[in-house]
């Protein structure tokens, strides 16, 4: 199925289908994100109860971690929220209307964590600062109204990646107790060998090219793409992980790894709920208020977050 008209037209509108990343310095990049933040945010920002920045300890110093609190009885369940970007791109702002939508839909806390990107800090420095920032939040969920039996973890793109990561070390170093993992067209195989890579090489939003300026800015050399740390598909043993809602998108590069990790989590025994969304590109659930399939995909996430958190609503492996 070819790109769907809607987000054809939104992106073109936007200039994105232009932007050639691999031309770009990191800094560059990160500029034009920011000017994209600032036009969103035009557009006004969703409200929610409370809003407030903190500062954890982390591996490599500070981690800020901005929690959204909705108007809900506490103890609260919560989502820890792992910002997409290729590890190189991203922050707080860049999915600020993301988790205040998710908050407030769900309604839980939502937790972002703003972990070291590349190249200043390479892999596995966003591993490590995603596992702290697990680990304290739990440690530290009464003060904040959180229930510590209702923790789910989540993220888009290289924070899906991080995800699954964050996920998989809990379960090995018996570390927080998660209930959940929404993994939005997560980056599971750094080897780049799927089908879909070349069939949606040139994007939109995600290009061939633009995935390999991403890796080579992220990890330190070829041997960072077998270990499990950089590609979970590649993880010797997914079992007893917590259930998951894997969504993927038909025009999107990485499509056909987020499936296949899917698909592995099932074979573990772990349950699993995988969606594609047709005619989408990578990135179109950061667009969800604009785009109609956009809209379907983020009321899948909250349903599947209410399941998970004993509210009404579909859970992992419906």
């Amino acid at each position: 199925m070819p790109l769907d008209p809607q987000a054809k037209v939104l992106f073109d509108a936007l200039g994105i289908t232009d932007r050639k990343l691999e031309n770009m310095t990191p800094e560059a990049a990160r500029e034009l994100g920011k000017a994209m933040v600032a036009a969103r945010r035009q557009m006004g920002i969703e409200a929610v109860h409370e809003v407030r920045d903190v500062k954890i300890p982390g591996p490599g110093g500070e981690i800020p971690v901005r929690i959204y609190t909705p108007d809900i009885a506490k103890p609260a369940p919560a989502l820890i929220y792992f910002h997409g970007g290729g590890w190189v791109l991203g922050d707080l702002e860049s999915h600020d209307h993301v988790c205040r939508s998710l908050a407030n839909r769900v309604p839980c806390v939502v937790l972002s964590v703003d972990y070291r990107l590349a190249p200043e800090a390479k892999f596995p420095a966003a591993v490590e600062d995603s596992m702290a920032a697990t680990e304290w939040i739990a440690a530290h969920a009464s003060e904040l109204g959180i229930d510590a039996g209702r923790i789910a973890i989540g993220g888009d793109s290289a924070g899906g990646n991080l995800a699954t990561v964050v996920a998989r070390l809990a379960r090995d170093r018996k570390g927080p107790r998660l209930i959940y993992q929404l993994l939005i067209y997560p980056g599971t195989d750094m080897r780049m060998d799927w089908p879909s890579v070349e069939e949606n090489a040139d994007g939109p939003l995600l290009t061939k090219p633009a995935m390999i300026w991403f890796l080579a800015h992220y990890l330190r050399g070829e041997e960072d793409k077998l270990d499990p740390l950089a590609s979970p598909l590649l993880a010797a043993d997914l079992g007893e992980l917590p259930p998951a809602f894997v969504l993927t998108a038909e025009c999107d590069p990485i499509r056909d790894e987020g499936e296949a990790y899917a698909e592995r989590l099932r074979a573990a025994g772990v349950a699993v709920e995988v969606k594609r969304y047709p005619g989408m590109p990578h990135g179109f659930f950061s667009f969800g208020g604009a785009l109609t399939v956009g809209k379907v995909a983020f009321g899948d996430a909250v349903g599947g977050l209410r399941g998970a958190f004993g509210m009404d609503g579909r859970s992992a492996g419906a």
